[in-house]
């Protein structure tokens, strides 16, 4: 049936109103952090940079970085300039690592992206298939053995799981280095790299999707529990529907949406385990970045990667939102 020309108004309307809310945030996550450290007693050069990397600077430096941000003039130049800055993306200078933040940030990224974006696509998979079938076989040995399983997992910290499994595959067997996302001077190319990048990031990989199974796991087993109540669910049983189709195309596809609702929701959470996880594993990601950073008491590097995580969250948010759409255009009209 064709879409009327009143309701298309009115999901133009809606979709400008979720639009504007992502871009209200995205504003807000600015202002936070452009006001934050000039609201701290003395000037802004201090409040950014801070006393120790003071110490470092030369006059010639700090002078560069004064009129570089416009930190001798008022709060809406330096909001400009601070502005105009980032959209030629550049987040400040880094004392420590004497380069500008983006670069380092750039060089640091790909390595959390890869261990997040693989554990997130892994852990949601398997979660889901797993809640599907424990949900439809309830009260089996397997669905008790599953929901023990995934209770003990989720009671665990990310870091602790991947403590056990360093001791136990790295230190104790061998199996897995301790350390790092490439062996050092060993000069792989080609096979021989990837196989090596693998081997570093298989035993971080495992402890996050361990970590980050259990809630997909639990929310989609219940969804199914609510869901094989249904009556569309028994009309189909009725029709003599085989099996694997009520059990995927109709009950495990309409139990999807709180979960991927939920799948928004953890990549906060995801991105918190990623960046303990890589310290433990010692693994050159955003976490041991902001290790350094938070040690070396870098501000402008310590601000330049929350920035980019809120950033990251907030994309993400926006891309289940599309996602929730496509699963449920019911919820288009409902916004």
């Amino acid at each position: 049936m064709p879409i009327s020309l009143k309701k298309y108004d009115c999901i133009i309307k809606i979709d400008h109103i979720w639009l504007s809310n992502y871009a209200v945030s995205f504003l807000l996550i600015l202002i936070l952090n452009f006001v934050l450290p000039r609201m701290m007693p003395g000037d802004p050069l201090h409040a950014i940079y801070g006393e120790e990397a003071l110490i470092a600077m030369t006059p010639e430096m700090e002078a560069e970085i004064i009129k570089r941000f416009a930190l001798d003039q008022p709060w809406h130049a330096q909001l400009l300039t601070y502005i105009v800055a980032l959209l030629r993306g550049d987040l400040g200078y880094s004392y420590y690592y004497r380069t500008g933040v983006s670069d380092v940030i750039i060089s640091f990224l790909p390595w959390t992206l890869l261990l997040t974006g693989l554990a997130f696509i892994i852990s949601s998979c398997i979660g889901v298939v797993l809640g599907i079938e424990s949900g439809y076989r309830r009260g089996s040995k397997l669905d008790g053995c599953m929901l023990s399983g995934m209770m003990f997992l989720g009671g665990m910290p990310d870091f602790f799981i991947g403590i056990v499994l360093l001791l136990l595959f790295g230190v104790t067997l061998g199996w897995a280095p301790l350390g790092g996302a490439m062996s050092p001077y060993a000069g792989h190319d080609g096979i021989d790299l990837v196989l090596d990048l693998a081997h570093h990031l298989v035993l971080p990989l495992i402890s996050l999707v361990l970590v980050q199974l259990a809630p997909t796991y639990l929310l989609t087993r219940n969804a199914m529990l609510t869901t094989l109540r249904a009556r569309f669910i028994m009309t189909a049983k009725a029709t003599g529907l085989k099996e694997g189709a009520i059990r995927y195309r109709h009950a495990g596809r309409n139990s999807l949406l709180p979960v991927v609702t939920a799948m928004g929701m953890r990549v906060p959470n995801m991105i918190t385990g990623a960046l303990f996880l890589e310290i433990v594993f010692s693994y050159p990601g955003v976490g041991t970045l902001l290790n350094t950073a938070l040690s070396a008491r870098d501000y402008p590097l310590i601000q330049g990667v929350l920035l980019i995580v809120t950033v990251t969250v907030l994309v993400t948010n926006f891309l289940v939102d599309m996602t929730y759409v496509r699963l449920d255009p019911r919820v288009r009209y409902a916004r």
